[in-house]
């Protein structure tokens, strides 16, 4: 008796560390090769208070580019990619981030270059600075 319900116990064990764990995805395109757009500014959401600019800013700067953040009216002149997000965050006894959807576009014409998205809807997600991390290093092939 105890060696059949083994193999059930085994499956029981493996399917709640997955549960436990989440998975998580990024995706990434290039349109075309970004090494050739060296300043971008990152616009600011009214709406989110999680300071994602400021990490996007962050990793741009990493990755060599001129960065900053703000309202699109405070923008630079001199600006060659805007980039544009969109964040999911959920609340279980503290705030995470579920999804993060990257766009990076040229301003006139205002053609896409780049997109890249994080999706893990856990318990255990990444830090936000991961989640940047792990869609715009791909996409600036470091």
């Amino acid at each position: 008796m105890k060696h059949r319900l083994l193999p059930l116990f085994s499956l029981l064990s493996a399917t709640a560390a997955l549960a436990v764990a989440g998975c998580s995805s990024v995706s990434t395109r290039k349109v075309v090769e970004l090494d050739r757009f060296h300043r971008f500014y990152v616009e600011k959401r009214l709406n989110e208070n999680n300071r994602l600019d400021e990490l996007i800013v962050a990793e741009l700067q990493r990755l060599g580019r001129q960065a900053s953040s703000g309202p699109l009216t405070m923008m630079p002149p001199k600006t060659e990619v805007l980039v544009t997000y969109d964040a999911r965050w959920n609340w279980d006894f503290k705030t995470y981030l579920i999804e993060l959807n990257l766009e990076l576009h040229t301003l006139y014409p205002s053609k896409k270059l780049a997109d890249g998205r994080y999706y893990q809807p856990s318990l255990t997600p990444k830090q936000p600075a991961e989640a940047v991390n792990g869609i715009l290093r791909p996409l600036f092939g470091k």
